[in-house]
């Protein structure tokens, strides 16, 4: 074996987070995912585009597997993290979805303080034992959405007084206050003003220092600020994935550039 390949090797373990391969979801007799096979990088932003319906937050809904929740919903293939299979069924779905956390759409912050917003998650998971190594908790998670200075003098307000972006960055510091390493964002700014989406699409590129992010976005310019790998997802199929730049300055399906071009939407 030579050098190149075990350098290869070595990369390539040390940047892949989940590999799902062959993934199929079914709602019913309807199909909404096909042979879906991508590896998404740690400590990255990955976008996934692609027109409404394209089966985009079907996908990303599978790497915590919300879609359990849906009766109707079947997943088939595999998905694993850090090489694990997440639909193994000795995997604990709410221990999963404290290693990979997710923002959704619209700000839902809980009707409850600031601060019990962000204690939910490490109190329900057992990751505190007083109140001293909850303040610590709540305060990182708070940093680290960006929010510490604009509500660290009213941490017992309620998170639904918060402006819609300050409301979102609550629920980004949420779901990163377990410490998870995965963050899934199902538009995350598709609810927001332009000022508050510039100020979360900032704390996207800080997140991905400590987590490997996924965003569903409708918007390709966002991928394009944001993201340096893309995948472009239409009629439920997984079209093409690359390198951000490449995706859009050099796309090689002819279905990717009809939908950067604008001319499928």
């Amino acid at each position: 074996m030579n050098d190149m390949s075990i350098v290869e090797r070595t990369v390539a373990q040390d940047q892949i987070k989940i590999t799902a391969e062959k993934v199929q979801v079914f709602y019913g007799d309807k199909h909404a995912i096909k042979d879906v096979d991508v590896n998404i990088l740690d400590k990255a932003v990955t976008a996934f585009i692609g027109p409404s319906g394209c089966g985009k937050s079907t996908f990303l809904r599978c790497l915590n597997r919300m879609n359990d929740t849906i009766d109707v919903c079947r997943v088939e293939g595999k998905i694993k993290l850090d090489g694990e299979d997440i639909y193994d069924r000795r995997v604990d779905p709410v221990q999963l979805r404290a290693r990979v956390g997710m923002v959704f759409q619209k700000p839902n912050p809980f009707p409850k303080s600031i601060y019990d917003n962000v204690a939910y998650g490490p109190r329900i998971h057992g990751l505190v034992r007083n109140k001293a190594e909850t303040d610590e908790i709540v305060e990182r998670a708070l940093r680290g959405a960006a929010l510490w200075n604009e509500v660290k003098d009213r941490l017992g307000e309620s998170g639904t007084g918060l402006s819609g972006g300050q409301q979102q960055r609550l629920c980004i510091a949420r779901a990163v206050a377990t410490q998870p390493e995965v963050l899934l964002m199902d538009e995350p700014c598709s609810a927001l003003d332009p000022i508050a989406t510039s100020q979360v699409e900032e704390l996207i590129d800080q997140l991905r220092e400590t987590f490997s992010v996924v965003i569903v976005t409708h918007s390709m310019q966002q991928a394009a600020r944001v993201s340096q790998k893309t995948a472009f997802f239409h009629l439920g199929n997984l079209v093409e994935y690359g390198d951000t730049d490449q995706i859009f300055t050099n796309p090689q399906d002819p279905r990717t550039e009809s939908y950067i071009s604008g001319r499928i939407g």
